[in-house]
């Protein structure tokens, strides 16, 4: 099987960093959360974001979702430059171009695992009935087919983020991202999880992981390693990262 490096220049870049910086707060309280970051992500990758805590794989995630912005440096976005956009842009970009799974999974309490899987369409103004067929079929996708009317404290765990994939997927995201999706789940259910994001990323879908655990990270083609706001490896194979986590 040919590895995603050999297809990488056959693909279009979508996420471009240029020099990004992130600092919080002024003067001798200043916080560098991101140093002078350069990262290229291809089209159909599926890519993982190491690194300890505290060392910039969630800032760099929400500058990649379009949640926060740099203080410095330029974000392309499909070559838009989208650390230039209003907030009113941001919100339509998040809304229709990147799917977002959280470790804790954001579902409505009161609302069904299929209701929950539409809310993402309604603001997207898709009309009902699509809504309906579009969240179904994400459902079943996921494994999902016969626990559409379930509310989420009638789902396990694992079955909750499953449905919170299903929501991140419904509008056909350029980029699905994930920061530590499987942070809650026990190993059983971690592998189940990734069994869908490997899916996922058959399919095409390009797919960026934020996680601490060095047996998730592995499960993905690519990982970059953070420590201390920078990116210290930017191609890391499965094999290379075992041996620098144990080196760390």
């Amino acid at each position: 099987m040919t590895s995603s490096h050999h297809l990488q220049p056959y693909h279009p870049v979508i996420i471009r960093l240029e020099e990004i910086e992130k600092i919080y707060g002024s003067g001798d309280t200043a916080v560098h959360a991101l140093d002078e970051v350069n990262l290229i992500i291809h089209q159909g990758e599926y890519c993982s974001i190491m690194g300890v805590s505290g060392s910039g794989k969630s800032t760099v995630m929400n500058i990649i979702g379009c949640l926060d912005r740099p203080t410095a440096g330029s974000y392309y976005l499909e070559r838009v430059d989208v650390s230039q956009l209003s907030d009113e842009e941001l919100a339509e970009i998040r809304n229709r171009k990147i799917g977002f799974v959280f470790q804790q999974f954001h579902l409505l309490p009161q609302m069904s695992a299929l209701e929950n899987v539409m809310l993402p369409m309604v603001y997207a103004s898709v009309p009902s009935q699509e809504r309906r067929d579009r969240a179904v079929e994400a459902l079943k996708r996921v494994g999902l087919g016969n626990k559409l009317h379930n509310k989420p404290n009638q789902l396990s765990g694992g079955q909750q983020q499953r449905v919170a994939i299903a929501r991140a997927i419904v509008n056909k995201p350029l980029l699905l991202l994930a920061d530590e999706p499987t942070g809650a789940l026990d190993s059983r259910t971690t592998k189940e999880v990734m069994d869908i994001f490997n899916e996922l990323h058959s399919s095409g879908i390009t797919i960026v992981l934020v996680t601490h655990e060095p047996e998730v990270a592995r499960l993905t083609e690519r990982i970059v390693w953070f420590r201390d706001g920078r990116v210290v490896y930017n191609h890391l194979t499965p094999e290379e990262m075992l041996n620098v986590a144990l080196a760390t």
